[in-house]
């Protein structure tokens, strides 16, 4: 008959012992926060940022070149696209200023035009034509800008009224 070995609660005791014992308690502390602290890839705090409309953050973001605002993120949007989606005409500016392609379309072929006038937003979609966004760009499902306004967005269908004629 082979003799049973120390059993899981002494085990238990055996290694809370030496933990406490084997680090000085600055060393027990470090790895206990080191093992608290989760890191996210600069893009997922990038897109956060500008979900929150916090532009101090993008600003450093983009200053300290640490994304790239072409790249079209798990949620199958550019940096843009995130920005015309929250509303946030400030954020959308800051972004235009670094680099950001107007023209450029998500996984479904969606501009930020497209995005701005689903959404109701005509101060962005006013700049958005301004710096010559396309009008008559179509998406997957073949929808130019102007078919995604709902009719309740009046100054949406004043501005497109307007352009047109220009």
């Amino acid at each position: 008959m082979k003799a049973a070995g120390p059993g899981p609660a002494f085990w238990k005791v055996f290694l809370q012992f030496y933990w406490l014992h084997s680090y000085s308690p600055r060393q027990r502390r470090r790895r206990l926060l080191a093992d608290r602290s989760v890191r996210f890839p600069n893009d997922v705090l990038f897109l956060d940022h500008i979900r929150q409309g916090d532009l101090e953050q993008v600003g450093r973001f983009l200053r300290a070149r640490k994304v790239a605002l072409d790249t079209i993120h798990p949620s199958g949007m550019a940096a843009l696209h995130e920005a015309v989606l929250s509303g946030n005409l400030e954020c959308v500016k800051l972004l235009v200023k670094y680099g950001a392609d107007i023209h450029q379309r998500d996984e479904t072929g969606w501009t930020p035009l497209h995005i701005a006038c689903s959404d109701g937003y005509p101060d962005i979609a006013r700049y958005l034509i301004s710096l010559g966004a396309d009008r008559d760009a179509a998406n997957n499902d073949g929808d130019l800008p102007s078919d995604l306004i709902d009719p309740d967005f009046k100054d949406l269908v004043e501005l497109f009224k307007e352009t047109k004629m220009d």
